[in-house]
């Protein structure tokens, strides 16, 4: 019997695993007062990649079976403080569906005014309104995932309550803190996804990122266009779904990747020359000089 939909989950799904067994074992062990802060200090950048993972779950879950989808959104809830069904109901049934929208989008990046909300502005109310939100999506149109989101987010709790009984410094170092961060984290990248971007068309509404690591270490986040093309589709096939769509993409709309791939320039627009976006889309290079010489 094979557990995983797709095999190529199976890494990263051990790696998450092997950051958790850490997490537990300095909860346990770590009895001087900086191990906790040095090793909350040190996932912050690693959790927040998983957060892109988490996401890619949420649209389309690692496992066959309900069993281990559920435990292992336990352990992505204690990595990236979005707990089971919170993903799918804030962002795959809210803002795919109304990112177009800033009046209904869930992670809106425009004011009641119309104007640009700053970083901190949309990252502190996207990440202060991602519960509430996810459970009026719920309310409204999903009973059956708002049972489930509901249902996890208390036992997300419980064993939260219970880690604090147990050592509260710890717990507040190794878990609480971290969800806190990474939550933030995660809604702090999302500003530069689509910020700007007002337009109906699929195709001009997402910035793009095509650096090596930042794909490797988010599974392809960068290819945000294909993304919300086909948001159900594995994250192992964006790249080649980009290449299909790369004519289409202005090439204004990509960026540099943020910290710690490239700290001076971090998120900064990038414009593709013709040639670029020929090479992206498997086309001819010569037949892109020919076009230009004409």
């Amino acid at each position: 019997m094979t557990l995983f939909r797709h095999p190529e989950d199976r890494i990263p799904v051990l790696m998450f695993l092997g950051v958790f067994a850490l997490d537990v074992t300095v909860f346990l062990t770590a009895t001087s007062w900086w191990v906790p802060v040095l090793w909350f200090g040190l996932g912050i950048i690693p959790k927040g990649w998983i957060c892109s993972w988490n996401h890619h779950h949420q649209h389309l879950s690692f496992f066959k079976h309900t069993l281990p989808n559920r435990l292992l959104e336990i352990v992505f809830g204690f990595q990236t403080g979005v707990t089971s069904q919170a993903w799918f109901l804030h962002h795959v049934l809210g803002h795919h569906k109304n990112y177009l929208d800033q009046a209904q989008d869930e992670s809106r990046w425009k004011r009641d005014d119309g104007s640009t909300m700053s970083e901190v502005e949309y990252s502190l109310g996207t990440a202060l309104t991602a519960y509430p939100r996810a459970f009026q999506v719920g309310k409204k149109h999903h009973p059956k995932a708002l049972r489930t989101f509901v249902g996890m987010a208390v036992l997300q709790v419980v064993l939260l309550a219970a880690l604090f009984w147990v050592n509260p410094y710890n717990a507040l170092f190794v878990f609480l803190l971290p969800m806190m961060a990474s939550l933030y984290v995660t809604t702090w990248a999302t500003y530069f996804h689509h910020v700007g971007l007002e337009t109906a068309n699929h195709s001009e509404a997402s910035y793009n990122i095509l650096h090596k690591g930042y794909n490797l270490m988010t599974g392809n986040l960068g290819y945000h266009t294909a993304h919300h093309t086909r948001h159900g589709l594995h994250w192992s096939k964006l790249p080649e779904l980009h290449a299909q769509l790369a004519q289409e993409i202005p090439a204004n709309l990509y960026r540099q990747p943020g910290i710690p791939f490239v700290w001076s320039g971090s998120e900064e627009k990038l414009v593709l020359s013709e040639h670029e976006v020929a090479a992206l889309s498997g086309a001819p290079v010569a037949r892109s000089s020919e076009k230009l010489a004409a």
